[in-house]
């Protein structure tokens, strides 16, 4: 197994492990297009992110989306971690820690001070990994206006 940054090549299959984690969240539908047109943004801009790939068995077991931004509060950069998602085969193999250890190690080279990131509410799986992994519980409230 290895973890590396995507490239335009792997959208069609990355956009297959969005469609995973949309259906499993309440407020989002799969939309090959639009999670193809954001994917491909990202890759060709890596002043703003990267998508890192786990690649196991000669497909993308794994992948996570992680954001570039400024944080008033520490300064300097910040990462936000979005998109994480693990296939079904693979959950409970220890993928996921190996591909979040990668998140961390590639958000602090990149200068982040700061990872933030959001789960659904119901998804208390995930809260739990995230806490195992070091993440603490913001009192902070996700708010979203869409156009």
């Amino acid at each position: 197994m290895e973890i590396k940054i995507a490239d335009t090549n792997d959208i069609p299959e990355l956009c297959g492990l969005l469609s995973i984690l949309f259906t499993q969240e309440a407020e989002f539908l799969p939309d090959f297009e639009k999670q193809a047109a954001g994917l491909k943004k990202i890759i060709e801009m890596p002043e703003t992110g990267c998508i890192l790939k786990a690649v196991k068995d000669n497909r993308i077991a794994a992948m996570a989306n992680l954001l570039f931004t400024i944080s008033t509060f520490t300064g300097g950069r910040v990462a936000i971690l979005e998109d994480m998602v693990v296939i079904p085969e693979y959950r409970g193999t220890g993928l996921g820690a190996k591909v979040l250890d990668a998140v961390k190690k590639k958000a602090f080279e990149e200068g982040c001070a700061r990872i933030t990131l959001l789960t659904d509410g119901s998804n208390t799986g995930a809260q739990r990994f995230y806490k195992k992994h070091g993440f603490i519980h913001s009192d902070m409230i996700a708010m979203r206006l869409s156009k």
